[in-house]
């Protein structure tokens, strides 16, 4: 058993606070389990992280959320210094954030897409770029960060589009209609589906993060079949970007001509969220893995690649 973790958290995007909360969240449960913790408030700083991480410790647990702590960046520097960390690799946490790349091996694994393609920022200001509706995501962003989706009559998105403030690029995507449904994988397996119900609108930010945005139904009440094959994708999908430790793949469920409807990947979450509010513990709950347990296996898998 590693008994010695320092937690990261905070990094430096639009992610910080609820990484913050996330950090805060499994330190509490490792200390609760006998683990001696050392939490660490990760800036931009590549010297301040080597310095805090002396003396090494025996395992990290990331807590990061967005781009430096999510793509690969500081599993990099984990890498070398030859600390095991939770959650996946340098090469599958750079493929998952950047949602083109993932889509391409998603694609290659014959995993269900919504149609879609990269497009400049000038194009975007251009006008539509697709029919309506459609999705606009910033190519490596997180939790929601940045999307938009643009409806029929919608008037507001042609001076929005002149803005984008996400980058050169953004990915955009056919709107599916249905409902949102997500898997968590722990390992080798998918531990079930959950269906979100955001109080309003689609499933941002706020609705991801703020006390009543959503509701989350374990399982998700979908038909028997439909529930199968969303497990197996996420598992399918975990398994093509090379993920280890735990992940979390967002889907669609279009259920709108009836079920079992059709399920489509949007994106996997190689280190989903550990609020309150999350969905992954929600998922891990239901299938009887308290908080603690799932934060203690995710340390006592973690591993380094090389």
């Amino acid at each position: 058993m590693s008994r010695r973790v320092a937690v990261l958290m905070g990094g430096w995007t639009a992610e910080r606070e609820v990484s913050l909360v996330s950090g805060r969240e499994c330190a509490k449960a490792l200390r609760e389990l006998g683990y001696e913790v050392r939490e660490i408030d990760v800036t931009c700083d590549l010297a301040a992280l080597v310095k805090d991480l002396t003396p090494r410790p025996e395992v990290v647990f990331n807590a990061l959320h967005g781009r430096g702590g999510e793509d690969g960046t500081v599993q990099g520097v984990l890498e070398f210094l030859r600390v095991p960390y939770t959650h996946s690799g340098v090469l599958a946490s750079a493929v998952a954030m950047d949602k083109p790349i993932a889509r391409s091996v998603f694609a290659a694994a014959g995993l269900p897409l919504a149609e879609g393609k990269v497009v400049s920022a000038s194009e975007l200001a251009a006008g539509d770029v697709m029919a309506r509706p459609y999705v606009v995501k910033p190519v490596n962003e997180g939790s929601s960060v940045g999307v938009r989706i643009v409806q029929e009559g919608d008037k507001s998105w042609a001076n929005e589009a002149k803005s984008w403030a996400f980058g050169e690029r953004a990915l955009v995507e056919a709107y599916v209609p249905g409902r949102e449904i997500t898997v968590a994988v722990m390992g080798k397996r998918a531990l079930g589906a959950l269906e979100i119900r955001p109080a309003k609108g689609f499933y941002d930010y706020d609705a991801k993060y703020a006390p009543g945005g959503s509701d989350h139904l374990v399982p998700a009440p979908i038909h028997a079949t439909a529930y199968a094959q969303a497990l197996a994708i996420a598992l399918a999908a975990h398994q093509a970007l090379g993920c280890r430790g735990v992940s979390r793949s967002d889907l669609r469920y279009d259920d709108t001509k009836g079920e079992p409807g059709r399920i489509v990947l949007l994106e996997v979450n190689t280190q989903p969220g550990m609020t309150p509010t999350s969905l992954v513990p929600d998922i891990a709950r239901h299938a009887g893995i308290s908080f603690p347990a799932l934060v203690q296996w995710m340390v006592e898998n973690a591993a380094c690649d090389f």
